[in-house]
């Protein structure tokens, strides 16, 4: 980890006073920094409440998709839903096989092997699902970016309606219907759906259409779970359904993902934004990259506890093998990034026993440390597959679109991508898009920014402010957790902690207060700590000492002058 750029917010404007003169001072302060500055807008982003949420059929395509699901229900054909193998497309495939099956569709999920079919629709796949008497397939999470597949549906008699929320290509697949916020001509007040977001809203629109719009509430969880572990904005629309759905996460109604927090050890009534991105996501996503998705999907589904029981251990040991591989191989990518040099403005490795499960999660890491756009793939005889991350600077799938010809397939959003290509086309690849990086990143300070919501003396630091803030969750991307600044705060002990010490442990001292801080993965950084430091920092939960207890997770600091 480098230190970053801290961004310090702008003043409040005297005029805003007048409108927030009813609020904590701390409180008008964050909401400004979110740009949230109409009292109306501040009241319905507070409240998250139905104001939020908007009419499914403003979406495109969205009566065309239900007048064929209809149809489908009616004449009980076979529907296929087709989903993505991470946690929003899994969340998405239950979410919807699920709804419809409870209308009497005769409806049964579709996961792609990663390994062995790879991303998205495939014309093999929805060959062999024509073959079993699917005659209408329902993309979830995916679809966007497979005109051809789509149309070599269309030639066998094969239907599809694709619910997306990736970037729509040039070319728009020729299906029934394409619901994606993203598109061009849609207007969706909200874009920022996750994928399993847009399977709700599908089937919030036939629910309406049925007049059974009363069962809908009972899926908010894996919308707040895909949703979360998709890393969308935590705004608009995507507040309401988050924070609904956690209060059925924290009720686990469901029998596999209450053996889920069993096995990982989360107590009841403590899922929040954080522990889905740490613990739950990872473990969904977990099957998909080592095994067969298809798992976690029925984890989700089952009503048999010793189905869940078996899954959820299952699940557990997955994981346990996911962390193992991604430090193998994240040790070796970076020490050969290292060896060919880290100043180029796009980073690139690959090899052959990179597990093409876990390239994106190593590419993340290194994204962290490097702070540029990273992409790690394994490399095949004929053709290889890849992943990457980036950063804010620089989008990924647009880089991408610009290489569509060396590209057997791609597809993904501005910050995460991952494609498809002729092993030989490697080089070039990386060629095209080192130039895209250098000709947009050339003349930029590449170290990670970190926006500061206000500067207060730690001594002022009390549990109202960590109430204040509550009023703000769900945090998460593009809201995320209030970030503070205090100078020339006291050290009265510091140490690494950790299996290899790879974290540190801060006792830091103000006037008469006192707080316990840590710094995940800054255990290096022991030689920069002076008797007083400037921190940046949020206020997260202790739980690992039995009582919930406040303390500091330490984002970067310095040495005060």
């Amino acid at each position: 980890m480098n230190h970053s750029r801290w961004q310090l917010p702008p003043p409040l404007p005297r005029e805003h006073f007048a409108l927030t003169r009813d609020l904590h001072p701390l409180m008008a302060q964050l909401l400004y920094n979110r740009g949230i500055t109409d009292p109306a807008q501040m009241e319905s982003f507070l409240a998250a409440d139905e104001r939020l949420l908007h009419d499914p059929f403003l979406l495109p395509d969205m009566e065309k998709a239900i007048a064929r699901i209809y149809r489908a229900l009616l004449s009980g054909e076979g529907i296929a839903i087709y989903g993505d193998f991470d946690a929003d497309g899994i969340t998405a495939t239950a979410l919807l096989t699920q709804g419809l099956s409870s209308l009497g569709a005769n409806a049964i999920p579709y996961i792609p092997h990663r390994i062995e079919e790879g991303y998205g629709l495939t014309t093999a796949a929805l060959e062999g699902l024509h073959r079993e008497g699917v005659t209408l397939v329902v993309s979830v999470d995916c679809g966007i970016s497979a005109a051809p597949e789509v149309e070599g549906a269309r030639r066998i008699g094969l239907d599809i309606v694709i619910t997306d929320h990736h970037t729509v290509p040039p070319e728009m697949p020729s299906a029934i219907a394409v619901v994606d916020p993203k598109r061009a001509d849609s207007i969706y007040p909200f874009p920022e759906l996750a994928g399993v977001g847009v399977a709700f809203k599908l089937l919030q629109a036939l629910l309406i259409s049925l007049g059974k719009q009363g069962d809908l509430e009972q899926h908010l969880d894996l919308v707040a779970l895909g949703t979360v572990a998709d890393m969308v904005p935590l705004l608009g629309e995507n507040r309401y359904l988050v924070k609904r759905g956690l209060k059925l996460l924290n009720r686990a109604h469901r029998v596999g993902l209450r053996e889920l927090m069993r096995c990982a050890g989360l107590p009841p009534g403590s899922i929040d934004p954080e522990t889905i991105s740490w613990v739950l996501g990872p473990r969904l996503n977990a099957a998909g990259r080592l095994d067969h998705a298809i798992m976690s999907h029925d984890l989700l589904s089952t009503e048999s506890q010793e189905e869940a029981e078996r899954l959820a251990r299952l699940l557990e040991k997955r994981n346990a093998q996911r962390q193992r591989l991604s430090q193998e191989v994240l040790a070796k990518a970076r020490e050969r990034l290292i060896a060919q040099g880290t100043d180029s403005p796009l980073l690139m490795v690959g090899d052959e026993d990179y597990p093409p499960g876990i390239v994106g999660v190593v590419a993340g890491r290194l994204v962290e440390e490097f702070y540029r756009p990273v992409i790690v793939f394994e490399r095949g005889r004929e053709s290889s597959r890849g992943s990457g991350r980036s950063i804010p600077e620089f989008n990924l799938v647009a880089a991408l679109t610009q290489c569509r010809e060396l590209l057997s397939r791609f597809g993904g959003h501005p910050m995460a991508a991952g494609f498809t290509a002729s092993t030989e086309n490697l080089p070039h690849l990386e060629e095209r898009l080192t130039e895209i990086a250098r000709s947009q990143l050339a003349h930029l300070d590449l170290r990670p920014i970190i926006p500061i919501d206000a500067q207060i003396p730690l001594s002022t630091l009390r549990g109202e402010i960590f109430k204040v803030m509550q009023r703000l969750a769900p945090f998460g991307c593009a809201n995320p957790l209030p970030t503070f600044l205090s100078r020339g705060v006291g050290v009265v002990e510091s140490r690494g902690v950790g299996s290899e010490g790879e974290h540190l442990r801060l006792k830091l001292r103000e006037g008469e207060v006192t707080w316990d801080g840590i710094g995940f993965r800054m255990g290096h950084l022991m030689a920069e700590i002076t008797p007083r430091l400037d921190i940046v920092y949020n206020l997260g939960v202790d739980r690992w000492r039995g009582e919930p207890t406040l303390r500091l997770n330490i984002l970067d600091f310095v040495p005060s002058l």
